[in-house]
């Protein structure tokens, strides 16, 4: 008997939904509108499922997008996207890795709607333009327009320097060596003079309401924290390492941007809603 293609595809989907939303929880409700459609299609009329359902999942992550935009100008502090415990051979996929580390997810929120959508069906998942301009409703010339102003956005805004996993991994065990020494010049050393540091709790979990500039200033709110009250566990998010803290009821991920050695952004995600997906590893694809 042969598979749904809907069940074959599903972890596709999924990646294509979450890249463009950022957010586990919506990109499942894409999947089920989605499949509540699929299920009623005549598939013999169908050439291509494949694509068929990408663009499907595109047009509904694109709604989503729309009615989301005012639940996100009332997000207190700043937003990130939900981070999501992967299988280590998601960062042998370099490319995937790159595309689905909290650093892009980030910067893919600068992007407008239709951009975003084009970026990730052309960029990330190669998608001929004829099928991405029939998925965000545009022509395919357009398209191509619409494609170079988002890949030129979003290479102004990428890490300037691309390190190996090996790299980042060791980056990562040093600032936690650090953190845990509680020393301001410890912290100094392992980060960049101009690291950023984001957080987000949601107005639910404490967490710094803009982002803190400065090795300086992140160091010491580092420092600051009761390094005897949590447990720090090295995990793989989004395509790379990062580290979980637990401490009682409160918990947090961190990830990293990795730079010539040292820590360049700090992304901090301790809003409860978002941490319900770090137990189970996420089948993420292209």
């Amino acid at each position: 008997m042969t598979a749904d293609p809907f069940v074959v595809h599903r972890s596709l989907l999924f990646t294509v939904a979450y890249e463009m939303l950022g957010s586990a929880a919506d990109a499942e409700d894409v999947l089920q509108e989605t499949w509540l459609r699929w299920a009623g299609v005549e598939r013999s009329r169908i050439r291509d499922p494949r694509a068929y359902l990408v663009q499907a999942v595109t047009r509904q992550a694109l709604n989503r997008m729309r009615s989301l935009a005012r639940r996100r100008e009332d997000y207190v502090g700043e937003w990130l996207p939900e981070p999501l415990l992967t299988h280590p051979d998601v960062a042998d996929d370099v490319e995937l890795a790159e595309n689905v580390s909290i650093a892009m997810l980030t910067v893919l929120e600068t992007l407008g709607p239709v951009e975003r959508a084009v970026f990730v069906l052309r960029e990330v998942f190669d998608m001929p333009y004829d099928e991405v301009a029939e998925a965000v409703g545009k022509t395919p010339a357009a398209v191509r327009q619409v494609a170079r102003r988002a890949r030129y956005h979003i290479a102004a805004r990428q890490p300037r320097v691309k390190v190996s996993r090996s790299e980042h991994t060791a980056v990562v065990d040093r600032f936690v060596a650090a953190l845990h020494t509680g020393r301001v010049q410890d912290l100094l050393e392992i980060m960049a003079p101009d690291v950023v540091l984001i957080a987000d709790g949601g107005g639910i979990a404490a967490a710094a309401q803009a982002p803190v500039h400065g090795a300086e200033l992140v160091a010491t709110m580092l420092a600051a924290t009761d390094r005897a009250a949590f447990d720090t566990t090295m995990v793989c998010l989004n395509g790379a390492p990062a580290i979980r803290i637990a401490s009682g009821t409160l918990e947090a991920t961190v990830s990293f941007v990795i730079e010539n050695g040292r820590v360049t952004r700090i992304y901090a995600t301790s809003n409860p809603h978002k941490l319900t997906r770090l137990d189970e590893p996420v089948d993420l694809m292209r």
